[in-house]
Parts: C-alpha cells; structure tokens; sequence
C-alpha cells in the first residue's frame, strides 16, 4: 500500500486540516507570517496527522477535537524540529534550507517558541486539557531522549537498554501521543486511549530502528547518506550489538573510531564493515520485526474497518519504507 493508499479512508478529512493548521500558524507579524507559510510549503509525509485521525476514526467518530490535536500536535512537533536544526547547527530540512539558515538562529529560537505558545492556546482556549497533557508529557519525553542521547554519546557507554530508553522517549513518544490523542479526541474509555497509546509506542520504536539501519544501507536510494549516525556519535542498535558481540580490543578499536575519527570516511566505512559482519544489521531487523508485531498484535484486537486496514499498512510502511 502506498501512502496515497493509506490516506484514502482519511484523504477529506486531511485537506480539512490543511486549512486548519495553516490557520492556526496565523499571526500579524509579517515576518512571522513569511517563516510559517515557508515551513507550511516544506511539510514532510504528513504521518502525525495520519496516525491521529485512522486512531480516531478506528473506534470512533471524528469531530473539531481531533482536528485540534493533530494541529497541537503539528504545531509542537514543528517547533522542536524549528529547535533542533538551531542545536544541530543544522543548515537543511527535507532537502530545503533550515529555517536558522535563511533567518538565523536568534530568529528560529523565537519562531519555535511562538510554534508551541500557539499549540498551548489552540489546547487551553477550547479547553483540551486531556490532550494537552499528553502531548505535553511527549514533549517532555522527547527532550529528555535527546538529552540523555547527548550525555551519553561523550562517554559511548550506551547498552541495549538505555538505546531503548532514549528511542522511546525522544521518538515514540510523539507517535503514542498522536494515536493516545486521537482516541481521546472520540473516547473516554481509557483503557482504548491506553492501548492505542502502546501500539503508537511499539510502531515508534520500529520507525526508529529501521531510521538506524539506513545508517548501514545503500544512501543513494534512501535519501540519507550512509555513516551519519556513526560522525555524529550516536550509538545505534547495529552498533551496540555487533560490540557486544566483540573482542575487548576489538570493541576498543571501533570506540576509537567513533570517538576520534569519525570524520575520516575511510574509518567510518570500517566501522559499517565491522557493523555488518558481527551480524548487527541481522539483529537490529528482527528487533525491528519483533515491535512490528507488537503494535500489529494490539491492533488486531479492535474491529476491522477500513481505518484500520490503513493503520496496518502504516505500520508495514514504517518498517518497510526507503526513505
């Protein structure tokens, strides 16, 4: 199934939100108004918005509270992302310039910062209390993923389950919290928002392993050039498995790498070598499989509609795309 595919039980109610968030983004400054529409005309596959209306339309009717919570959710997510390019010293998104890169960091700080006071109003001023806090508590997570990402990519002492600990936080917290609030938007039965919650948490951990494998893979086709992980020190699935699986020196001279030469591409394709024949990728692909059907288990619970046919080929996608 394509992603055309997967939208059609959803495709009018997505070109509802289209206007929706445009005109949440609205203000009466000018500038602010140009950076917006630019970062409008630049969105990505659109898969927050998609994951909170097929949970919503999956056991329930949808209404203006689930149109709110994917542009809450869009609006926070966007100035993370707004955020993180100015960490990152991060000149591209999606293959356009960054929002820092046209209009500096100074600006990119206060256009993130306007981006999540606008999802805080969108929620307090219609009295969505119950989805604010849990996209609140992503946010939160999602911080504190990359936080602990950092602290731990000085030391490269990160094993399987801090890996773990750091993907859930910083990358399937977002997806949780667009099925949890999806579901809540049309129920109150907390035991669905729950378990639509774990399922969004299990397709996030998936999504993020397979992001860890293009690392490995052939970059010409995948949009992301091979070993990035690797010069940004980030200690991937692949990785920590096949140093597990090690010599004491052997895992020495791979830290090294990581560590002093990750700049040298010479060094960094060792190291995709060495990734490759302990049997890493193998691992990271079952680990991957494993929470594929995971959150295809939890879905196989509900009733079948056609909003559910399209959340198990989103789930299939995550695992299976290129790009």
């Amino acid at each position: 199934m394509t992603v055309k595919e997967i939208k059609a039980p959803i495709e009018k109610e997505m070109a509802e939100f289209e206007l929706k968030f445009k005109a949440s983004m609205k203000s009466s400054i000018p500038l602010l108004d140009k950076i917006t529409h630019y970062i409008v005309k630049r969105k990505g596959k659109q898969l927050r918005p998609m994951f909170v209306f097929l949970s919503a339309k999956l056991v329930g009717e949808m209404n203006e509270s689930t149109y709110r919570a994917a542009s809450l959710i869009e609006l926070l997510h966007t100035a993370t992302l707004v955020h993180d390019d100015v960490v990152d010293d991060s000149n591209e998104r999606r293959g356009f310039f960054s929002v820092n890169a046209l209009w500096k960091n100074k600006i990119a700080v206060l256009v993130g910062d306007f981006l999540l006071s606008r999802g805080l109003l969108l929620s307090v001023d219609n009295k969505d209390y119950h989805l604010l806090g849990l996209v609140s508590n992503a946010v939160r997570e999602m911080s504190e993923g990359e936080l602990l990402q950092i602290e731990k990519a000085r030391k490269l002492d990160i094993d399987e389950a801090v890996y773990f600990d750091i993907i859930r936080k910083k990358t399937a917290s977002l997806i949780a919290s667009c099925c949890a609030c999806g579901a809540a938007s049309v129920t109150k039965d907390e035991k669905i928002i729950d378990q639509l919650s774990a399922f969004g948490e299990a397709v996030g951990i998936a999504f993020q392993i397979k992001d860890d494998l293009f690392d490995y893979g052939d970059g010409s086709h995948i949009g992301k050039p091979t070993g990035i992980d690797i010069k940004e020190k980030k200690m991937t699935l692949p990785l920590i498995y096949a140093l597990n699986s090690a010599s004491y020196f052997e895992k020495r001279r791979i830290i090294n790498i990581v560590k002093n030469n990750n700049n040298n591409p010479k060094k960094v394709a060792e190291v995709i070598d060495f990734v490759i024949k302990s049997g890493g990728i193998q691992y990271a692909e079952e680990k991957m499989n494993a929470y594929k059907n995971v959150a295809l288990g939890l879905l196989s619970q509900f009733s079948d509609n056609p909003s559910k046919t399209s959340l198990e080929a989103l789930v299939k996608y995550t695992t299976e795309r290129n790009n």
